[in-house]
């Protein structure tokens, strides 16, 4: 089975975004590969999960970069406080230092390059 790196020579727009689409490819590959391991009719998890007072930190790789999930959960287990930080909330930051120089034309190419996510912002 093994797992496929996606992975490209160049860092322009059109290389990060053939490396978004062999991600993709691999992904489905590993779902297809995974679903096929499951038996019909049988239990996934067939223990009981117990939820304890606390919180916990924890990422996920995700298209533009690490994704950042602080979860704090109550005595009663249920979700008290979630704080998730996309990628785009770190690399603004970037965008506004490849900008200068550039004519106004330019801005949406740049900004589409970064591929930043306006509402991950906020999150």
């Amino acid at each position: 089975m093994g797992f496929r790196t996606a992975k490209g020579a160049s860092g322009d727009a059109l290389a990060r975004l053939n490396v978004r689409i062999r991600e993709f490819e691999e992904s489905a590959r590993l779902v297809m590969i995974f679903a096929a391991l499951i038996k019909d009719g049988e239990p996934c998890n067939t223990g009981e999960v117990k939820i304890k007072e606390g919180f916990g930190l924890g990422f996920a790789e995700g298209w533009r970069g690490p994704i950042l999930y602080w979860v704090r959960i109550n005595a009663e287990g249920k979700i008290e406080r979630c704080k998730i930080v996309d990628p785009s909330f770190n690399n603004w930051q970037g965008l506004a230092f490849a900008v200068p120089g550039n004519i106004i034309p330019d801005f949406p190419l740049c900004n589409k390059s970064f591929n930043l996510s306006y509402p991950g912002n906020d999150l």
